[in-house]
């Protein structure tokens, strides 16, 4: 089996920016692009294959068909025809909302399939790029109501100016908004269930203030304080470094400057690559040769040993 590509999918949003067209060195007249789908499984909005023997199939019908030889055995056991991860580059100009995402008993229990966890890797974004993420202070779910009322919410959330590199994850609950100038790639599950708690008395399109979900939101946010939001790490060459290891996804970025040999042969998974930087060649076990520069994203297939990469290039690594 190949590695895969996928069309991406490209949504315009209030916020969106105009990084995220050129990065992708797509032909598009398309402004206001907030996000870029690189790969989703989510029912309704999923990744059609872009080349080769399986191009047009969604991603969900080619698991389908392929099952654990696409994901994993023991991930198709579980995920059955879904696929488990969503992958994004975000472009803000303007502040997202303040919001949170439920976790999967709470979906569950909301009548949801699953809950939404997620992190961010910070990419070229702007020299005042920030972004909020975390109770900075210990408020109640009563203070926690008046606050987004009297619109004085974002004091008690911690703010991170970032730069590339960056990295931070954010466990279904914690309360969090992507600020003006941050460009940065998102892991998550499959879900798009968001709880938006305030939005800074913006107006869509249609001069209507766009809807708040306080009450869903109260019933998601994990009221705990911690020190420290960002993930600490130390960047390094020619090698994988790890940054987030739970039970939705596991992540690594490699910055190589040399061919480097990547062994999955003991991985039942999947695994996908997120291009931040440079391009390469990928050659896998079988000889399958594919292309990978900045702004596209591929699949590598379970059934795959290992992958030999070639080229000047930096990227993520996912997989379940």
């Amino acid at each position: 089996m190949k590695p895969l590509k996928f069309n991406p999918l490209l949504k315009q949003t209030i916020w969106g920016g105009n990084k995220i067209i050129p990065f992708k060195h797509l032909d598009s007249n398309m402004d206001k692009v907030g996000e870029s789908w690189e790969i989703s499984g989510l029912k309704g909005t999923e990744s059609t294959v872009s080349e080769g023997e399986y191009c047009g199939m969604t991603i969900n019908e080619l698991l389908n068909k392929l099952k654990g030889k696409l994901i994993g055995e023991e991930n198709y056991k579980h995920f059955k025809n879904e696929f488990p991860l969503l992958i994004k580059f975000i472009d803000a100009r303007q502040d997202l909302s303040i919001q949170v995402h439920p976790n999967d008993e709470v979906a569950h229990n909301q009548g949801i399939d699953h809950g939404k966890t997620e992190m961010w890797y910070i990419m070229d974004s702007e020299p005042s790029a920030k972004l909020r993420i975390g109770l900075k202070k210990q408020i109640t779910p009563a203070e926690y109501k008046i606050m987004v009322e009297n619109g004085t919410i974002c004091d008690a959330i911690a703010e991170y100016n970032v730069k590339e590199g960056d990295c931070f994850f954010l466990p279904a609950g914690r309360i969090h908004s992507i600020g003006v100038g941050c460009f940065l790639a998102e892991i998550q599950q499959t879900s798009d269930v968001t709880y938006r708690i305030y939005d800074f008395n913006r107006k869509d399109k249609d001069g209507n203030y766009r809807q708040l979900h306080t009450k869903e939101a109260a019933e998601c946010i994990d009221f705990s304080v911690y020190p420290n939001y960002h993930t600490d790490y130390v960047p390094t060459k020619n090698r994988g470094t790890s940054l987030i290891q739970c039970q939705y996804f596991k992540t690594a970025v490699y910055d190589l400057q040399e061919d480097m040999t990547i062994d999955y042969s003991e991985l039942d998974s999947f695994v996908i690559l997120v291009c931040l930087k440079g391009e390469g060649k990928i050659t896998d076990n079988e000889g399958n040769e594919i292309g990978l520069r900045a702004g596209e994203t591929i699949l590598i297939p379970a059934t795959t040993n290992w992958i030999k990469v070639k080229g000047e290039i930096k990227f993520i690594e996912t997989y379940v």
